[in-house]
């Protein structure tokens, strides 16, 4: 996800909740069972990390310039 800065905030927002449901997805449908990447979930929450950092970075940038 090298290209969150190119993003807009609203494909930003989308990301975030695509990669949420993934993560959700990954979290329940192997609960019953092994699951064969189980570095899938850190990827995933680290990548949510990543976007959610980007936006709260452009939030305290849009305030600072309304200051």
């Amino acid at each position: 996800m090298a290209d969150l800065k190119k993003q807009s905030i609203e494909d930003l927002q989308k990301s975030i909740a695509d990669m949420r449901e993934r993560l959700r997805e990954f979290r329940f449908s192997e609960a019953g069972t092994r699951t064969r990447n189980v570095r899938e979930g850190r990827t995933l929450r680290r990548e949510i990390a990543r976007a959610l950092t980007e936006l709260r970075m452009r939030e305290i940038d849009l305030k600072r310039q309304n200051a």
